[in-house]
Order: structure tokens, then sequence, then C-alpha cells
């Protein structure tokens, strides 16, 4: 087995204690998903069969990152490993053994907006306000219920307060809707395998036996219902191998329980502990700063991480006058660390809190021409188009599902509305019918316009027509066919905006994917696909290959690395969140967070805090978050630029987005960051100081143009607002430009 030879000596040991429990607690950057996949083609070497081999994972793309470095190591017929994410692991047992908990094979897995849809339609249907309850915070609290293993009933009696029984009783008809429509929630694709389990223990033995050995990535993020599985799975043989660095705990609000991690010892006495010390990703500076700050936390696992990389440069950290100074100063600092790094855009991640700070980012980099990707936008799979293509095929394959019946039932438009719904239901209330039993059935004569009755016989027979055609044709077949049918391409082609054309090459991207994945799966149905795409995360989709700068939260960037690091919006009440200040858990785990952002960066990390920001619409005034304050001093530095003043916006009327001043100062030494407010305060002027006139140029200066990129000026003439200038660009050559208007930026 000379591939041990590429795994250092407690790498090395990990990999070999193969029997009986172990805990490996791989801090960040420490090598964890090498030893997960030669810890697995250390097994099949010693005879385990592959197919015996139980590996839990997070995320689609970490599974076949681990699947094919597997299949380097020990061939192809590792293949053979049970080993995906929690979720698509146990759908999968879910579809063998379903009918045991009075489920048919062909259940649909609902989304998160599948889910909020069909509690928005219950909310309505009990004549509860959506103004005064959020259905998102239903959804919520059903979700937190279902993963501590409440029924709606628990739910109700666990507290007294309106919100707890208003979720409790959407609750109690939310799941008499999924069982009627023959679908599960991401959630019940964990909770019915424990009920399964639990209530049937021959089923519970059969894969005891099958698993023999069971690996679990990323422990520290497990929630209750995930631990019971594991723990009966395991409980036959104990060869249980568990992974994770409980310093990168951030998903409580999903339900990871951090004690799943912390308690491991007490649950396996007898088990082994490694750990994984050794950093092979960031600076030591880097390192030290992280270590500095999650030293804060009381509740970890014993740990001292440490590196053998350079020293590094310190952590710079920016002091912003708003939001937008902090996206011009990100933007600054990228052009000049690509420049000096030789660097790719795609080295570069700009991270923040919320979804909603990555505004101001995304401006300063669009007005400077940088491309950018933001991972956690519409995914693919979400958009509307593309959810109502897969309406249709989930009806196909499961016409119990009312959901996606009800979502298609009138795209596109066929004359279907409100009202003849609430119809086609009450003809299916008193005959005992399903939603789709009613379009096809005797008892819908006369019961509608002669009109709409025609489109309701029409849309039965189309979906029955495909029904009947499902295991007649292979899966991308009759997808195409069914969209051909459906006839949304030549709907999207005559409409012929920028708007329907994207919609329609979206479709057709769809049956792409469909065609790809018949020639991947030989012989998988239709099913299959969708219960795929239903499990597939914004993780899994994003393309980190392509040369943009990468903006995401910090919860989105775990698991990922990039040279240089931006972490914005370090500002109290924002990061950490204000409702985390006095709760020491969610402030512990906000810090965690913080860690994780900082183990991310490579070689050099940024950290920005605006001094005010717009929130909610309105400007308020910050101070720096604690989190600053954690980390050693002397492991940062002040700089804005290398020491300079970069360009910050005019103070101008809200409705002008006008330019930039070059604010640029000469070359400053770097100051500590304990006495950074004062050398502001010093050294920065007020926005009442500024001239609110066009920056001051003359022959020779650099600049920046937002559509033109970099020049130099030839030439000025004129005075005030007439003021005009002639630049020669690098890459479009020469330009006459009114100043007033062409919001140049030095260089």
């Amino acid at each position: 087995m000379s591939f041990l030879d590429h795994l250092n000596p407690v790498q090395r040991d990990a990999v070999q204690a193969v029997d009986g429990p172990v805990m490996i607690v791989a801090g960040a950057g420490s090598g964890k998903t090498r030893v997960l996949t030669y810890r697995a083609a250390y097994l099949i070497e010693r005879g385990v069969r592959p197919d015996a081999i139980l590996a839990l994972t997070f995320t689609n793309k970490a599974a076949d990152e681990m699947k094919s470095r597997i299949a380097s190591l020990v061939g192809g017929s590792s293949r053979a490993i049970w080993m995906g994410t929690f979720h698509s692991i146990f759908a999968r047992i879910l579809r063998k053994e379903c009918e045991t908990i009075g489920y048919d094979r062909s259940f649909t897995i609902y989304d998160a907006d599948d889910s909020l849809r069909l509690i928005k339609g219950i909310m309505n249907s009990l004549g509860i306000s959506q103004q005064q309850y959020s259905p998102q915070g239903l959804r919520s609290r059903i979700s937190a219920a279902k993963n501590q293993m409440l029924s709606p009933k628990a739910l109700r009696e666990s507290g007294f307060d309106p919100m707890v029984e208003r979720a409790a009783t959407v609750y109690e008809e939310y799941e008499r809707k999924l069982r009627r429509s023959n679908a599960m929630d991401f959630d019940d694709l964990l909770l019915n395998p424990l009920e399964l389990f639990l209530k049937h223990r021959d089923v519970l033995e059969r894969y005891q036996y099958r698993f023999t050995h069971i690996l679990v990535d990323e422990y520290q993020d497990t929630n209750r219902v995930q631990y019971r599985l594991i723990r009966e799975l395991a409980a036959r043989t104990k060869n249980i191998c568990v992974v994770g660095d409980d310093a990168q705990s951030i998903y409580a609000f999903r339900g990871a329980d951090i004690r799943n991690i912390l308690d491991f010892e007490k649950d396996y006495p007898e088990c082994r502990v490694f750990r994984l010390e050794q950093n092979y990703r960031s600076t030591k500076t880097i390192l030290a700063a992280a270590g500095s700050l999650i030293r804060q936390n009381v509740h970890q696992i014993e740990k001292k991480l440490w590196t053998g990389n350079e020293d590094g440069e310190p952590v710079f950290l920016d002091v912003c006058e708003d939001d937008r100074d902090e996206g011009y100063r990100v933007v600054n600092h990228i052009e000049e660390e690509s420049k000096r790094r030789k660097l790719d855009l795609k080295d570069f991640a700009v991270l923040y809190r919320t979804n909603a700070q990555s505004r101001s980012i995304e401006d300063a980099l669009r007005r400077n021409a940088i491309p950018y990707l933001i991972v956690g936008g519409v995914a693919f799979y979400k958009r509307k188009e593309i959810k109502d293509v897969l309406g249709y095929l989930r009806v196909v394959v499961n016409p119990r599902d009312e959901e996606s019946l009800l979502r298609v039932i009138n795209v596109p438009a066929r004359g279907i509305g409100e009202t003849s719904v609430r119809r086609l239901r009450t003809i299916g209330e008193k005959h005992g019918l399903s939603l789709f039993d009613v379009l096809v059935s005797e008892h819908l004569a006369g019961a509608l316009p002669q009109k709409t009755e025609a489109a309701v016989r029409g849309l039965g027979a189309l979906l029955r027509k495909y029904i009947t055609l499902r295991d007649q044709m292979s899966v991308s077949e009759l997808a195409r066919t069914l969209v051909d049918d459906i006839g949304i391409l030549q709907i999207f082609k005559e409409e012929n905006t920028p708007e329907s054309l994207s919609r329609r090459e979206n479709v057709l991207e769809l049956i792409s994917a469909l065609s790809e994945f018949n020639d991947r799966r030989a012989g998988a149905k239709l099913e299959d696909f969708l219960e795929e795409v239903s499990l597939v995360s914004d993780i899994d989709t994003a393309d980190f290959n392509r040369n943009a700068v990468t903006l995401m939260t910090l919860h989105a960037a775990k698991g990922l690395e990039f040279p240089v690091v931006f972490i914005t919006g370090l500002e109290e009440g924002l990061f950490p969140l204000g409702s985390a200040v006095d709760d020491r858990e969610q402030l512990e785990e906000e810090r965690r967070l913080m860690y994780v952002g900082i183990t991310r960066a490579m070689k050099k990390l940024f950290l920005l805090y605006a001094q005010r920001r717009y929130r909610s619409g309105v400007l308020s005034f910050s101070s720096r978050s604690r989190f600053l304050e954690e980390i050693d001093s002397d492991l940062i530095a002040v700089s804005g630029g290398n020491g300079t003043r970069v360009q910050r916006p005019h103070r101008r009327p809200a409705q002008d987005e006008g330019g930039f001043h070059d604010r640029r100062q000469p070359a400053k030494p770097l100051v500590p960051a304990e006495s950074n407010d004062q050398y502001f305060s010093d050294h920065l002027p007020s926005y009442e100081d500024e001239s609110q006139e066009t920056p001051n140029l003359r022959v020779g200066s650099r600049v920046v143009h937002e559509a033109f990129g970099n020049g130099r000026v030839v030439a000025i003439n004129g005075q005030g607002d007439q003021t005009r200038a002639v630049v020669d660009f690098e890459t479009v050559g020469r330009k006459h430009l009114m100043l007033k208007f062409a919001h140049l930026r030095a260089r």
C-alpha cells in the first residue's frame, strides 16, 4: 500500500486504525479529505468489500471528489462504495424500503421552495394571515421540530405562544398533505429512515450487516436525527469513523448539534482519537490569527494547529467610511494583488455574513468591469421555467403529487384559474379522488365552463399519455417529447424578448442535462433524475473554474480555499449578528463562523468594516466587530491599499450614481490595529471637506474608466462643467470625454 507514504505520521495512524470507533479531529487545512479517501482505499486493500463501506458527506461535490480519488488509488471497484450525502444515501434506502412505512417508491422529494409553496397554500386554506405569520418562519419552525423529532402534538405542547400554536396547526396539515401526495421533504429523507429502522428491526439488521464500516465526514454538522441514524447502523460492529472539527461547527440554524462531536468519546468510551493539527493551507500569520480568535470559545476540543508554511504578510484591516467605500477598497486590493502576485480573478473570494451585503461589492466590481460569480444566487434547478418542466415530469412519475400538479395546471396559460381549481378540489373531496384523478374523471362533466373543461381534460390526457409512455422511452426522449407537446419552447421563441429567449435556452439546457444523465447512468429511471436534481446544492453547481471573483456567504465558503480572501462587514450587529450578542452559544457559533472565514485564506487575508452602512434603507453608524479585538493585534496592520488611501465616493444625491475622486495620499507606513481609529480620524477628510467637482486631473494622469479600462490623459480643455479630456486607453485607443459624466478614477 505505497499510497500510505503520502501521509504524515498522524494521518497514517488514523487511516490504519480501522477496527472499532475512531474520531479524527481534523483542523482546517489539515488534509481531512485525503485521510477519508485513503482510509476507504486502505479498507478495500485489506479485503473489505466496497459495497460494505458506507461513507456519508454533506455535499455531492465532496462525495464525487472522494469517489474519484479512491478510484485512482484502488481502481474502479471502489465505485461500489455507498458514498454520498446523508439525504441521497437515505433516499436510496427509502426507494427500496418505503413501502414498509406506507409510501410508494415513486415518491416525490420536495425542496425548500416546494415546501414553502405548500405551507402558503395551507395557510390560505386555514385562514392564517401571511402578514401576521411569516410562511418562511413557520416552515423553519416545522423543520426545526422535525430535526428534534417532535410531532405536531409535541410541538404544540413545547410552548404557549401564538407562533408555536400556528406552526403546530400548519405542521399537522402539512404532514397530511405530504402523505396524500406521496411526497417527502428534505427532513423526511432522514426522519422516515429512522422511523423505518426503529419500527422494523429486521430492516435495520439487514443494513447493519450490509455496512461493516461507516465513515462520516463533517461530523460536527450532524443533527440529532443523523446522529441517531449513524448510531443505529453502527451498533453491531461499532466500526465507525467520524471526521470533523468542532471549531467549524456553524450550522446550528439547520439543526446541527455540536454536542455530537463534543460527546463522541462519551458515546464510545473505547474510541481512539487522532488530531490532525498540521495545516497545509495558510501562512503562519493567518493561522495564528485564526487561533487567537477561536481561543475565546469555551466549548471546544483541545488542539493546536501549526504549519510549516511561510510567515506571510500581516492580516490587513481596512476601516471604510461606508459600504460603498468598502466595495471600492475590495476592488482596489484585487487590482493590486492580481498584478503583484500574478493571480487570476478566480483566486479571490469576498465573504460576507448575509447575502444582502453583496450589493455594494457587486456595484464596485461591475463599475470596474471585473467579472464575478455569486454562490447562492438563483440556482439553475430553481429557476421558474426549469421548475415548471420538472413539475410536469414529477406528475408523470407520481400522479398523486398535488403540489407539482398545481404548479403546472395553468402553465402555459390554458384558462384554468383559482376558481376552477377550487371546483376541481371540491369534486375530489366529494368523490374521494386525487386532483389528478379528477382531471380524467367522468365527474368533471358540466362542473366547469365548456372551454375550461376542455382545457382540463386536455391536460389530463396529456399527462396520462406520458405516464403510459414513461417505461417505453428513455428519460431524455420522454422529456424532449413532453416539452415539445407542452409548447413552451415555441411560446418563449414567439415572445422574442431577452428574458424569454434566456428561459428558452434554460429549458434546452435542461434537456441536455437529461441526455447527459441518460448517457451517464444507463438504465436509470426518470425518478432517479428527479431525485438527483432535487438534492443538488449551490456549492455542487458553482463553477469555480470560471475566471471570476467569487462572492459568497461565510457559510457557503466552508470546505473551500482561496489565495486571497476578503471578510467584509465586520461590525457589531452584523457580524456577529445582533441576536447572538447576549447568547453565549450563538456568539460562540458566530466566532466559529469567523474562524471558518479566516482559514479559507492561503496567502493573504483582508478584513473590512464600514463606519456607516445602509441597513433596511437607513444609514446607520457602526462599531467594529468584537472579533477584531480578539485577534492578536501584532498580527494586524491597517491599510487602504499598500498603505495608501483608495478612492471613495462623492457625497451626491441618491439618484445620482456619480463618479469618484482620487483621494490617494503618499504612501504611509502601516500602523498597528489599536491605533487605527485615531489614525483615520487624523488622516481622512470628511465628506464635507472634499471637492464635489470633477477629479483634479492633469496631462499625464493615469485613470480608469468603468467601460474603457485603464488609460492616460493626453489633453485637457474647458472649465467647470464643460471640462473635457482626451484619454488614450490601453484597449480602445483615444476617447474625448466630458469629465462631468465620464466618472474617471485615478490609478
